[in-house]
């Protein structure tokens, strides 16, 4: 009777990793297509702070969205994910 090996070859064990990276990484850009961050986990807020505003935003598509946080952005608002246009 043979026995099986009790050891992952490195080769196994390298593409087990190299699927799981790939997994991962189509669900995180399939994620990030279709959800965005509730403006409660990025402390939102409609108004300005530390004179930086949503409309001064990287992520702020005009009239009234963002590209991150979900709902309607005032363009004079503030949250945790503010990047300044370069």
């Amino acid at each position: 009777m043979e026995e099986t090996p009790r050891f992952t070859t490195r080769r196994r064990m390298l593409q087990a990793g190299s699927l799981a990276a790939a997994a991962s990484l189509g669900a995180a850009s399939q994620a990030r297509a279709q959800d965005k961050i509730a403006p409660e986990m990025v402390m939102y807020q409609t108004t300005p702070k530390d004179g930086n505003k949503c409309s001064a935003c990287q992520h702020f598509q005009p009239p009234n969205a963002c590209a991150l946080v979900s709902g309607t952005i005032s363009p004079n608002g503030w949250c945790g994910v503010f990047a300044p246009k370069a």
